[in-house]
């Protein structure tokens, strides 16, 4: 099966931080699997324990530079690897000056950041200034989960199997809720895992504007109008929640994503579409990430 996975992860060796199953240090390994899955080729963005997003300013900044030249590096030569520059949304102004640096490198495919964790939030004025740059370059923002805060996940691996999806809702409804889609409408947002909880959600978000419930402000683009205009990847490992992303977001905006190489992905992303047929699995697998990285993909 033809077509691009967006959602895998790979490492740069970088001495006294290694973290994660060996084959994220191996681009080959990456190029193993595309070659078993059938696909062309992936999009490639450094994982969360490279996140680092307990470090000070200075020390972000140097951080952010180190690892995404530390990726660039390790796909150099390799074409069917296309990485995405990580921003450290912890410290806007850092993020900024790293998308500044990046975002006429032709090495880089579009930008990753962080949901939850130390991340500013979305409707944050601080991160009107990236905002308004990623919008401006038609740019990718692919947003996957760094941490959550909540002790109570602490238990049963519930930060990941609860957290991540949690973390990625709320990093939507703030950019949902606080009208930066609407503001920004040519900025290209990826959410990872499906959209995380949002599909199950958005409903109760549009009913709280509806109704008028406080903080919620009538003038922004309704919920459900504004969430299609976000891209989501299909690891949801369950088919009926692949359908309701695509009632949710739309059809054109679900692609390929299989979390490699680690354990919460899966090894045949395209097995996650097929119950809807063929022609639905190369759209996603082909025009809808053809469309999103246009000028690269």
């Amino acid at each position: 099966m033809p077509g691009t996975d967006v959602h895998t992860h790979l490492a740069p060796r970088l001495e006294g931080h290694r973290a994660g199953p060996p084959a994220l240090y191996e681009p080959a390994a990456l190029e193993a699997y595309l070659d078993r899955a059938g696909l062309d080729e992936a999009i490639v963005s450094v994982p969360p324990p490279f996140y680092r997003q307990d470090l000070e300013p200075t020390p972000a900044a140097d951080w952010a530079t180190a690892i995404n030249e530390g990726l660039a590096e390790a796909v150099a030569g390799r074409p069917r690897l296309r990485p995405l520059a990580y921003l450290p949304l912890e410290h806007p102004e850092v993020a900024v000056a790293e998308y500044e640096r990046v975002r006429t490198d032709d090495r880089f495919v579009g930008a990753t950041a962080a949901a939850g964790g130390a991340s500013v939030l979305a409707s944050d004025p601080r991160l009107e200034a990236l905002w308004k740059g990623l919008d401006l370059d038609g740019a990718v923002l692919l947003l996957h989960p760094g941490s959550s805060p909540d002790g109570r996940l602490d238990d049963f691996y519930l930060a990941n199997l609860l957290g991540n999806p949690a973390e990625t809702a709320v990093a939507a409804a703030h950019l949902v809720l606080g009208g930066v889609l609407q503001r920004y409408p040519a900025m290209q947002v990826v959410l990872v895992h499906c959209g995380g909880t949002l599909p199950a959600v958005v409903g109760r978000w549009q009913r709280g504007v509806d109704t008028d419930r406080p903080g919620t402000d009538p003038l922004i683009e309704p919920p459900v109008a504004a969430v299609r205009r976000l891209y989501v990847d299909c690891l949801a490992h369950d088919p009926a929640v692949v359908d309701l992303a695509v009632s949710t977001f739309g059809a054109n905006r679900i692609l390929l994503g299989s979390d490699w190489p680690f354990p919460m992905g899966t090894d045949n992303p395209g097995g996650l579409v097929q119950h809807r047929g063929d022609e639905f699995v190369r759209r996603v697998a082909m025009e809808n990430p053809g469309r999103l990285f246009r000028k690269h993909v």
